[in-house]
């Protein structure tokens, strides 16, 4: 499992509904895949925000590759923008990277400041209801406030 795993969505742009997507960056190809898994069953199994894992390295190994970000953003990308949502460190500076580059990531891509799985989950249910990304990106970010107290 190289952690480039689309979770849900409904194939290419072509004839799609316009939805944002979510891509979950992880150094890790199984924690990815299993917050995208677990997002979609929060966001009532049926989240029609198309979203991909992006974890861990081509040949399985932990880290960032910039390749399985790239393909993911491109999987999920339906018009309406895509969410990317990172772990930690090297993940931010690849996917900031990448926005950088300005040719690599679908227009409309953004990284968003939001913790991993709470976000996550936040951006998939918002996503999933038609919201457009600057609600998908307050969404996932307003989960900072999440208390666990």
């Amino acid at each position: 499992m190289n952690g480039g795993g689309e979770v849900s969505g409904q194939g290419p742009a072509g004839g799609a509904e316009a939805l944002v997507g979510v891509v979950l960056v992880s150094h890790s190809g199984p924690v990815a895949e299993s917050v995208a898994a677990l997002a979609v069953g929060l966001a009532g199994g049926g989240a029609k925000a198309p979203v991909a894992a992006a974890g861990g390295t081509p040949d399985g190994g932990l880290g960032t590759s910039a390749e399985l970000i790239t393909e993911a953003a491109h999987r999920v990308d339906r018009g309406a923008g895509v969410a990317l949502l990172v772990d930690l460190g090297s993940a931010v500076l690849t996917v900031k990277a990448l926005i950088a580059e300005g040719d690599e990531l679908p227009e409309g891509a953004r990284l968003v400041d939001a913790p991993f799985v709470e976000g996550a989950v936040a951006a998939v249910v918002t996503a999933s209801a038609g919201a457009d990304l600057d609600a998908v990106a307050a969404a996932a970010g307003e989960a900072y406030g999440y208390r666990k107290e």
